[in-house]
């Protein structure tokens, strides 16, 4: 186990490229991943700052929001998984850590490119935790197009109903449960500022999702809840055995100034500072965790 409290160089802290030639089919699993991510199963120690939280989280098998999931329940927070049907399995290894925790786990499956599925799961969250002070929006899809020549409107369209609907139907039907100090944060990317060119479709995406942060977190300021992000850099989770290829992944993260990728529990700690009252007075912001790559 890799330890996050002791001060150590970061920049060899967790594996570090090449990694080994691997593909999946989406969304992908964590369970043959090479090397294993961590999201904090061992790692994560809580210390409190989210006491009796209600919280809901997408994408919250694997990866980030796997990662965040966790997080939250050992800070005290109650926490809804939301996910892929597909992906029950790693869901319910979440809801079995988070129990272990002593807090009430919600599984609630559904594919949230549909606006009823948004909609369901929001008032399950609340039907089943009695309320719901923080909505974190994380799941998304991340294809690769290498040329304008291959593009094709479905794959556009899926980005779009994956990745920016979801912002606007899940914060609609949570809003009226938010009470004042509640906190909505959103999930961007560093593709969002400085594009790759074979992620056009998912980097239009991740830059809407940091504009819409920045428009909701004037809206509803007013009502007392705040509307942060997270901007991740290159992140080790099932999105990049699934969509990119194995040459990348290969080399995957080493283009950073800190030479590896991000591990999915380096990111926890942002969301649980933008969840916790520790964040108070920062509203609109999308938060780096890069690498070193600047975000613009």
């Amino acid at each position: 186990m890799t330890s996050m409290y002791t001060m150590q160089d970061p920049t060899t802290q967790f594996p570090r490229p090449p990694f080994p030639p691997q593909q999946q089919d989406a969304p992908g699993t964590i369970h043959t991943m090479d090397p294993a991510p961590d999201h904090g199963e061992a790692s994560y120690i809580g210390t409190g700052r989210l006491p009796g939280r209600k919280a809901l989280v997408t994408g919250a098998d694997s990866g980030i929001g796997r990662a965040v999931a966790i997080a939250y329940a050992r800070e005290g927070a109650d926490v809804a998984l939301s996910y892929l049907p597909q992906e029950q399995e790693q869901a319910e290894e979440v809801a079995s850590l988070i129990e272990a925790e002593g807090r009430t786990a919600v599984l609630v499956p559904g594919d949230l490119q549909d606006e009823q599925t948004d909609i369901d799961v929001v008032a399950k969250t609340v039907e089943e935790l009695g309320g719901i002070d923080i909505l974190v929006i994380n799941a998304g899809a991340m294809p690769t197009v290498d040329s304008i020549d291959e593009f094709e409107t479905h794959t556009l369209d899926h980005v779009m109903k994956a990745n920016i609907y979801p912002l606007f139907w899940l914060t609609k039907a949570a809003s009226p449960h938010l009470p004042p100090g509640a906190a909505v944060i959103t999930t961007s990317s560093e593709q969002g500022f400085t594009p790759s060119p074979s992620l056009a479709e998912y980097a239009v995406s991740k830059a809407g999702i940091a504009n819409w942060t920045r428009a909701l977190a004037q809206q509803l300021i007013g009502r007392g809840i705040r509307v942060n992000g997270v901007a991740p850099g290159p992140i080790w989770t099932p999105l990049q055995p699934a969509y990119v290829p194995n040459e990348k992944i290969e080399h995957f993260g080493e283009q950073t100034p800190m030479g590896r990728a991000g591990q999915p529990v380096e990111l926890a700690p942002a969301f649980v500072f933008l969840a916790s009252q520790e964040s108070s007075y920062v509203v609109g912001e999308t938060i780096a965790v890069t690498g070193g790559v600047p975000i613009h």
